[in-house]
């Protein structure tokens, strides 16, 4: 049995992408760390920041099921990118990249403006907390 919960407020504007809120109980806390586009020699791949994002979520991804979690296992999302208006601008092809790497059931998100990240080329970090069984 999955230990999350996502809570939606009708009141709230409807989320797209993201839950307003996400409750787990028992389970294992997994702290994700900050993932780029870095590929498997250590250097940032991809021109274009949806490029980037689907290279550092799927990194966010792998480490998840190293630790023995799914998609489902996250709870909270924190994207830095260094150019929220591109983000915005590819809103639609970034929540396709999602929905074929994570699914549908979408963790408490934010997306957060940074001047530059760890890795010089890098466009998209992404970090995360989870909660498995």
């Amino acid at each position: 049995m999955n230990p999350i919960t996502r809570i939606n407020p009708a009141e709230l504007s409807p989320p797209h992408g993201f839950s307003h809120a996400v409750t787990a109980t028992g389970g294992r806390l997994v702290f994700l760390a900050g993932q780029t586009a870095l590929d498997g020699d250590g250097k940032v791949v991809g021109a274009t920041l949806p490029e980037q994002f689907e290279t550092a979520l799927g990194n966010l991804l792998t480490a998840l099921r190293a630790a023995g979690g799914a998609p489902t296992s996250l709870a909270r999302v924190t994207v830095y990118t260094t150019d929220v208006a591109g983000y915005r601008a590819h809103a639609r092809e970034l929540g396709a990249v999602w929905r074929r790497l994570a699914g549908r059931e979408y963790p408490a998100m934010a997306v957060v403006g940074a001047v530059r990240l760890w890795d010089e080329q890098a466009m998209v970090e992404i970090d995360g907390i989870a909660v498995l069984d």
